[in-house]
């Protein structure tokens, strides 16, 4: 193929000799005339591993050149990929102004050129930028987009000093579009990668890299602050991670990884404010451990805040126990929302097949007599009756018989989901709790 890479510093670099690697023809753009004469000398415009050598084959071979014209690079290319930067502002926005530069140069070249062009934002950007960005190449173009041009959103996840062995050895490659042939074109660039690809929703394309990068900031912060205790109780830190890292079926893995509602139960909320306090104890500040539980409390008000904003009183708590399929009712965060609900008014009707007052004994029983201790009045064993006659309906486990209820379901003012039951989300009255 033929394509134009917008933008040569680290990531347009990078991208250009790869893509040269990989057979294509590849013109570099850039407004700095000292970056565009290093790449006609067959030369890097970064310092990177294995860049000189890639940069310098591809010269050769006739598969790389650069040019400061965008029109020239547009009319001789298929795509056009842009990766010019996106710096951070003071109050923390991303400056666009470099991207949207871009989509009028593209715009102009676009207006005298009768071919389909292909454009591929890999500049890290917020949700939205891909829509302005198409409307700024319509406006100067005076062409529509998906007949004559499209956007793509295509996040590069490239970490300097091995930038070239991440650009041939990604987890996954994620493409998000509204056109199928753009898509088509992207999804060949990367044919030869032994790596999933991932065709998804705009939007989810554009924020990935900031929920990546985040995670990774959260992760270092994390184990710094884990090695922070350890070394005040005199514990080899390297040694605790080497074995966190070793459960891969709960720690260092896709585990706890859905959006739902608030962690509970008798071991997080206890082992977290343990470590919290050890800390404390020893006169350190830990703030991302204890802000986990403060995370925790806003999200939960979050929930009573979807109900209250419904106006109404009367409510079907459906799960009541801390996971689904059992009577556990210790710490569950949803008898706390219960709690809440009845302290402030609200007439609270609760179902969970595995609650049985007479079968509770010990700590379960104990826990329940003290936070609920009228249980009995609002606890129902009979659904379809519990829903008929309450206004919203609040639903906990993933276990919900959706297609049983849905007819009633429908009538209702309010359903609000803390456990994501897809069969309802096509419901007018459905709300989610962070989704």
């Amino acid at each position: 193929m033929q394509i134009s890479i917008f933008g040569l510093g680290y990531v347009g670099c990078v991208s250009l000799g790869c893509l040269a690697k990989n057979g294509h023809e590849v013109i570099g753009v850039d407004i700095s005339s000292f970056k565009v004469d290093l790449i006609n000398q067959g030369k890097p415009t970064i310092i990177e591993k294995d860049i000189n050598n890639i940069i310098l084959e591809g010269f050769e071979n006739g598969r790389i050149s650069a040019t400061e014209c965008p029109e020239e690079a547009v009319h001789n290319t298929e795509i056009s990929i842009i990766c010019v930067g996106t710096p951070p502002s003071t109050n923390g926005h991303l400056d666009l102004s470099y991207i949207f530069k871009t989509a009028e140069q593209i715009g102009k070249a676009l207006k005298t050129k009768d071919s389909f062009h292909t454009v591929v934002i890999r500049s890290t950007v917020v949700p939205g930028t891909n829509y302005r960005y198409g409307k700024i190449v319509e406006e100067f173009s005076g062409k529509k987009r998906g007949e004559s041009f499209s956007v793509v959103s295509n996040p590069e996840f490239l970490r300097e000093g091995t930038a070239v062995h991440d650009y041939y050895h990604p987890a996954v490659t994620v493409i998000g579009g509204d056109n199928t042939y753009a898509m088509e074109q992207v999804t060949a660039i990367y044919s030869s990668l032994q790596a999933p690809i991932e065709i998804t929703d705009v939007k989810v394309a554009e924020i990935i890299k900031y929920v990546n990068n985040s995670f990774h900031a959260l992760k270092i912060a994390f184990t710094n602050e884990i090695a922070t205790i350890c070394k005040a109780l005199t514990i080899d830190p390297f040694k605790v991670m080497e074995l966190f890292c070793k459960d891969t079926r709960l720690n260092i893995s896709p585990a706890y990884m859905k959006p739902g509602f608030v962690y509970g139960g008798s071991c997080l909320p206890k082992d977290l404010k343990g470590l919290v306090t050890m800390g404390h104890d020893n006169y350190l500040d830990t703030p991302v451990l204890a802000m986990i539980n403060s995370s925790n409390e806003q999200h939960k008000k979050k929930a009573f805040e979807l109900i209250s904003s419904t106006g109404k009183k009367k409510v079907c708590l459906v799960g009541l126990s801390f996971k689904e399929g059992t009577d556990d009712l210790r710490f569950s965060p949803y008898v706390e929302l219960a709690e809440t609900l009845i302290g402030k008014g609200y007439h609270v009707t609760i179902y969970d097949e595995y609650v049985r007052l007479s079968k509770l004994i010990g700590a379960n029983k104990a826990y329940i007599n003290e936070r609920l201790p009228h249980l009995s009045e609002h606890l129902t064993y009979n659904l379809e009756t519990a829903i008929s006659e309450n206004d919203v309906v609040i639903i906990s486990h993933k276990n919900f018989d959706a297609q049983t209820y849905r007819h009633l379901l429908k009538e209702k003012t309010a359903i609000i989901d803390l456990a994501r039951i897809h069969e309802l989300e096509t419901l007018s009255n459905y709300e989610g709790i962070c989704w």
